[in-house]
């Protein structure tokens, strides 16, 4: 198994924890907050929780969020500069953790100097070819320039930011809007980048569509399992595990071609706990996380049950990326139930590396009653959930089955089932 089959992420959205202003200060008058040591007193905590890898998002100088940069190559000054970057990527390795960056190779902040000397001298810029002719932007949004992924040079660039950063002691990327850039652009510089780099973990960020294609055609290890991720909290709030089984059954065949990154929450959704109907099902939706195929992350505050909505427009984002506090400690819901949760089920986790590649089979499947068991050659776990208001009996393949997270009441071909409740057993 390669590190990344090992890896357990968790996701921090940067300017957004450590409370940096809304927009960067010009350039000239912005010296360097050292912000980023806050999220250095957060790596006891993320190895108490389970994890393994810290999966920052943009860290590069832009002019608001983080997803318009400006400059690939300098820390934004509202986190620090490359000193406190490095020194937080050191103090991460030297715990066990590996670190991942978020790059933000579709488009630009207006401010990139490329585009900026598009704007100033027009055709007759140097840079000109780096984007389209009619200098479109992404999604509608009028601060952002997308590049002009036809264009070798922009090739030449992306590639020489993927492996700056990978020299520098950084395990991985993930690559923002990867869906709206062509995939053979990507293939050129993912061959180029694993020439270099052969273990760095490439995903990108995919929201729908041939997801195993996608894949092979660009080079990545993994993309983000959207699909999985509505089918969760989707099934769970409508009572509905037909949805849930239809989405894991999409999830094997992807599992065939690679390992998924699957989560609950990321800085671009509303928050678990405010999208489930019911609080209960917090950790029905773990359960599964922990328990499916794929390489799962946790979005940082998801194991306090942070609630947040995200809304379509300015500022919409904020509910979902708030600061944090300097100590773990000072967090409501710190060492509370849903964090020991986490703590639990991430152990399951760790102690069954395996399920990085687990293949899920239905065996009782009703509207609030699912169990199912997930495999990789001759190792094999057994999970139940239930959430009606009555005990439901469940089936599974005959076992010595034993209860070893959760709460039901196993025999030799099955279980029944609590209200509300889940269960974890081995054969």
């Amino acid at each position: 198994m390669r590190w990344p089959d090992h890896a357990i992420w968790w996701h921090v959205y940067p300017l957004g924890f450590v409370g940096a202003e809304r927009e960067a200060a010009e350039r000239d008058a912005s010296a360097p907050e050292p912000r980023l040591g806050r999220i250095a007193g957060w790596l006891d905590h993320l190895v108490g929780l389970g994890c393994n890898g810290l999966a920052l998002g943009p860290v590069f100088a832009s002019e608001t969020h983080g997803y318009d940069t400006v400059d690939h190559y300098r820390v934004d000054p509202r986190l620090g500069g490359e000193g406190d970057l490095r020194r937080l990527i050191d103090e991460a390795s030297g715990k066990g953790v590996r670190v991942l960056l978020d790059g933000v190779f579709n488009h630009v902040g207006r401010g990139f100097p490329p585009f900026a000397d598009v704007a100033a001298k027009g055709e007759g810029s140097a840079y000109r070819k780096w984007f389209h002719d009619d200098l479109r932007t992404f999604e509608g949004h009028d601060r952002l320039v997308t590049l002009n992924h036809a264009e070798p040079e922009v090739a030449d660039y992306v590639t020489d930011v993927m492996t700056h950063w990978l020299e520098r002691g950084v395990d991985g990327w993930r690559l923002d809007a990867a869906y709206a850039v062509p995939a053979d652009f990507w293939r050129t510089v993912t061959d180029r980048v694993r020439a270099r780099f052969p273990d760095a973990w490439l995903v990108g960020e995919v929201i729908h569509g041939d997801y195993a294609g996608l894949v092979e055609r660009t080079g990545f290890d993994s993309v983000t399992q959207y699909e999985l991720w509505k089918a969760i909290w989707s099934s769970l709030n409508d009572r509905n595990f037909f949805e849930l089984a239809h989405a894991l059954d999409r999830h094997n065949g992807m599992l065939a071609t690679f390992a998924p990154q699957t989560f609950l929450g990321n800085h671009d959704v509303t928050r678990i706990a405010t999208r489930l109907t019911e609080r209960r099902d917090l950790a029905h939706a773990l359960v599964i996380l922990m328990t499916v195929g794929g390489v799962p992350s946790i979005y940082a505050g998801d194991e306090f049950a942070f609630e947040g909505v995200k809304e379509e427009r300015e500022g919409g984002d904020d509910a979902i990326r708030p600061p944090f506090p300097a100590r773990p400690g000072d967090v409501p819901g710190h060492g509370g139930a849903h964090h020991r949760l986490h703590q639990d089920l991430i152990g399951v986790r760790r102690r069954h590396p395996w399920l990085v590649r687990a293949r899920t089979t239905a065996h009782t499947l009703t509207n609030t009653a699912f169990s199912y068991t997930v495999e990789d050659g001759p190792e094999r776990l057994g999970v139940v959930l239930n959430t009606g208001g009555e005990p439901a009996k469940v089936s599974l393949p005959a076992a010595g089955w034993t209860c070893v997270a959760g709460d039901a009441a196993f025999t030799g071909d099955g279980a029944v089932v609590p209200p509300a409740g889940w269960a974890i057993a081995e054969p």
